[in-house]
């Protein structure tokens, strides 16, 4: 069972934080993308699909695999929905911008 807790503490440190570092870098330097609909649209989903995921996890670490398993489904449909449209925000609202360091 304690593979179901190392597995949450990755998901959490990739999904959960790595990824909304990247996508809050990008959101930052194309301000655009960031205020745009699509924007706030996946920030919620993301904060929905985030711990639904990582509390079944933790029911996974429980043995409580009935219950953890819909929430997983859920909180990683919800997760993916998010990153689509990320996709689509990036791909409709980011131009080509030169970075100066």
């Amino acid at each position: 069972m304690l593979i179901y807790f190392n597995l949450l503490h990755a998901h959490i440190n990739l999904i959960g934080w790595v990824s909304l570092a990247i996508t809050g870098v990008i959101y930052h330097i194309f301000p655009v993308a960031g205020e745009s609909k699509l924007a706030k649209i996946h920030f919620w989903l993301m904060m929905i699909g985030v711990p639904l995921l990582a509390f079944s996890m933790i029911l996974f670490g429980l043995g409580q695999f009935g219950i953890g398993g819909p929430i997983s489904g859920i909180g990683g449909i919800v997760i993916f929905i998010g990153a689509i449209l990320f996709m689509i925000n990036i791909m409709k609202n980011v131009k080509e911008k030169v970075i100066t360091l």
